[in-house]
């Protein structure tokens, strides 16, 4: 019985593994996110599959543990849509705000004019006004273009007098009798 058990995990890791490797779900090099950890492939085995992380770390995920639920693989499409918030404060103009961000994305090569990137007023936040951004790119670009992109929204932003706000708490004291 003892031995049984013992192999359970190593069959179910078996079983999975000749799943990855027929179904093909990710390949090298592909960035994925499974069996709750997230990195580039850098090898498929049959009992488990090695992913780096973007510190240069290896994380080895058991097949059956990376195939026991959703496998998300950032690599599988050609364009990415990146996804960022910007906010600017209620007493600045939001056309003025949507105007510059709509200039900024026009403004880079590297953002796709198909789909169209979506820039909308997506909360009204406590202390702040917050544009949901959010341009499609070459998978290869992702990460170039939000970076890029949060550094020339705040130059443009401090250009266009345009305020970013942070979190204030206003402290009042009274004095007891």
């Amino acid at each position: 019985m003892e031995v049984g058990l013992a192999l359970q995990g190593s069959l179910a890791n078996f079983a999975s593994g000749v799943m990855v490797l027929a179904f093909r779900p990710f390949a090298v090099g592909d960035l994925i996110e499974a069996g709750g950890a997230k990195g580039t492939v850098e090898e498929v085995q049959v009992f488990a599959t090695m992913l780096r992380t973007g510190d240069n770390c290896v994380i080895i995920v058991g097949n059956a543990a990376g195939t026991r639920s959703s496998i998300t693989n950032y690599s599988a499409k050609d364009t990415r849509r990146v996804d960022m918030v910007f906010g600017i404060g209620y007493s600045d103009d939001i056309v003025r705000a949507q105007e510059v961000l709509a200039r900024l994305l026009a403004d880079d090569a590297r953002v796709l004019p198909d789909p169209e990137p979506t820039i909308g007023l997506v909360e009204l936040a406590d202390s702040s006004v917050n544009f949901a951004v959010r341009p499609w790119v070459k998978k290869d670009d992702y990460w170039g273009v939000y970076f890029d992109t949060h550094e020339r929204v705040k130059q443009a932003f401090d250009a266009e007098g345009l305020s970013i706000p942070f979190p204030q708490q206003d402290v009042h004291m009274h004095q007891a009798a």
